[in-house]
């Protein structure tokens, strides 16, 4: 993949992960994004592949007075998974009180986003079927890992991983647990995921619950 690909916007990025996914031998997929950024994304995937569009609530946990530093990841459910980077936590002496403490917080924003986006609405169940995982980039991959992990857990036939851009590192530690990774720049020197879109604004609630609804409203 070419290390300097550029992408004008999020929906752009989906149109040529899609013509990547589309010659894989897929079962049924689900196509699963990470909010907020992963949704465009995952929308034209989900168009292409004539898939349902889910959202997989995913919040990363900020390390002490580093809040844009993963400590690890905790993903929605009813036994939320939790993924830990030791090395992290014990580099920023993150103790038990402190992960305790972020736990909950992360756990709220959860549930906020769980009624504002999905309501009372069913979700599909991925057990037998394979998942797909969008976002628009990856930086460290501790999000990305506990939703891996996380649809294990619920048993999906294999689990993917799709995403614009993310450093060789980090595509690497996910290739380990994902079935396959799909990533379209892997770029040695990475400075952050909005280096590589013309446009990267920042997506509110509304843009959101539009694409989920155009979505259903598509497969309906």
């Amino acid at each position: 993949m070419n290390p300097r690909m550029r992408f004008s916007d999020r929906a752009d990025a989906g149109r040529r992960l899609a013509a990547v996914l589309q010659g894989l031998d897929l079962l049924s997929p689900v196509i699963y994004a990470l909010p907020r950024g992963g949704v465009p994304v995952a929308f034209e995937v989900a168009a292409v592949l004539k898939a349902p569009l889910e959202l997989l609530l995913v919040r990363k946990l900020g390390a002490p007075n580093q809040p844009e530093l993963a400590v690890g990841a905790i993903v929605d459910g009813a036994d939320p998974e939790v993924v830990l980077n030791e090395e992290i936590v014990a580099a920023t002496g993150a103790d038990a009180a402190y992960l305790a403490h972020v736990r909950a917080e992360a756990l709220r924003e959860i549930e906020r986003r769980r009624s504002v986006y999905l309501g009372e609405r069913s979700s599909v169940d991925p057990a037998g079927r394979d998942a797909i995982i969008i976002d628009d980039g990856i930086a460290t991959g501790a999000t990305v890992l506990a939703a891996v992990r996380a649809l294990r857990r619920r048993k999906a036939r294999r689990v993917f991983v799709a995403t614009a851009v993310a450093p060789p590192e980090t595509v690497a530690r996910l290739e380990r647990e994902a079935d396959e990774v799909i990533c379209l720049a892997k770029p040695e020197a990475f400075a952050g995921v909005s280096a590589f879109y013309s446009d990267f604004h920042q997506l509110d609630d509304g843009e959101v619950i539009a694409l989920l609804d155009a979505a259903r409203e598509r497969s309906s």
